[in-house]
């Protein structure tokens, strides 16, 4: 493949050693060049002074639209730089700034940038140190920011603070449909803000809620929420910590809503009387497509009520049950009536 190919397609620099001296090299070409859409520079080691070669071309690019700089040491420096290159530039649209020990303060200049930005959709601070002050941040740029569609903050030390911050913005904001908050430790009392905004959130569709150390409690009020939103389609609760009576709240929620089609509960000590709850539930559900209990200490016990339930429930095509001790016969049935619903007849 030529070199001008190359430039025209996207470029791909993953896993070398190009250095700060590397990026200005790669920075001087994009002065010129006016083709290349996508830059992946993923742990380069290319460090806040990398960053500011690649900033300073962002402020007169037209071309690039996506940049991925994850695993780089940018630090709060690299990321001021690059916020203020966000406040000129008007073409990229995906930015990837995963593992760079980001804090607040590198935070709260990107999310000044997005107060201004108009071409951003996709930002993504996961693996960072950003906090609940970072989150406030970012909160206060999504109730004025009209592009933003995903925010990927996994593993970002946000906590129930963060949360709240990040849910009262969601009354605000309308543009962003995908939240990711896995592995943020926000428990019930975080749970319970995001539960609260989904009550009036009319564009948020995914919201990942991995790894949050969410009881019982916090399943409630999600489920509540469930009840009244019209958006969400996807719901991941990984890893938790719901319980049979998180399942029962999640069940009496499938009853009534019309909208949600993937609901991740694995990892969950949900047991056989939790599915039971669930398997009442896909009775009267007719959305959900999608539902992944893998993991969950059910045996044929509970695995009976769900081939139940999936005799009359036509809409269900995939379910996880992953890890469960669950009995070849039953295991038959269920992959019987999922094909069934997957093929229409």
């Amino acid at each position: 493949m030529s070199e001008h190919s190359i430039w025209q397609i996207g470029y791909s620099l993953q896993w070398n050693e190009i250095g700060v001296v590397g990026a200005q090299h790669l920075a001087d070409g994009l002065r010129h060049n006016t083709t290349l859409t996508t830059l992946d520079l993923g742990n380069n080691r290319i460090g806040d002074v990398g960053a500011q070669h690649l900033a300073d071309v962002l402020q007169h690019n037209t071309t690039l639209t996506t940049l991925v700089l994850e695993s780089n040491v940018i630090g709060d420096v690299g990321a001021q730089l690059l916020a203020d290159a966000l406040q000129h530039n008007t073409t990229l649209t995906t930015l990837d700034l995963r593992f760079n020990k980001i804090e607040d303060v590198g935070t709260q200049h990107l999310a000044d940038a997005l107060q201004h930005n108009t071409a951003l959709t996709t930002l993504d601070l996961s693996h960072n140190e950003l906090g609940p002050i970072g989150a406030q941040h970012l909160a206060d740029a999504l109730q004025h920011n009209t592009t933003l569609s995903t925010l990927n903050l996994w593993y970002s030390r946000v906590r129930d603070v963060g949360a709240q911050h990040l849910a009262d913005a969601l009354h605000h904001n309308t543009t962003l449909t995908t939240l990711d908050l896995g592995s943020n430790r926000i428990g019930d009392v975080g749970a319970q803000h995001l539960g609260d905004a989904l009550q009036h959130s009319t564009i948020l569709t995914t919201l990942n809620l991995q790894k949050n150390e969410i009881g019982d409690v916090g399943a409630q009020h999600l489920a509540d929420a469930l009840q009244q939103n019209k958006t969400l389609t996807t719901l991941d609760l990984w890893d938790n910590e719901i319980g049979r009576v998180g399942a029962q709240h999640f069940a009496d929620a499938l009853q009534h809503n019309t909208t949600l089609t993937t609901l991740y509960l694995d990892n969950n000590r949900i047991g056989d009387v939790g599915v039971q709850h669930l398997a009442d539930a896909l009775h009267h559900n007719t959305t959900l497509t999608t539902l992944n209990l893998a993991n969950n200490e059910i045996g044929d016990v509970g695995a009976q009520y769900l081939a139940d339930a999936l005799q009359h429930n036509t809409t269900l095509t995939t379910l996880d049950l992953g890890g469960n001790i669950i009995g070849a016969e039953v295991k038959h049935v269920i992959s019987g009536c999922l094909e069934r619903n997957k093929s229409g007849t």
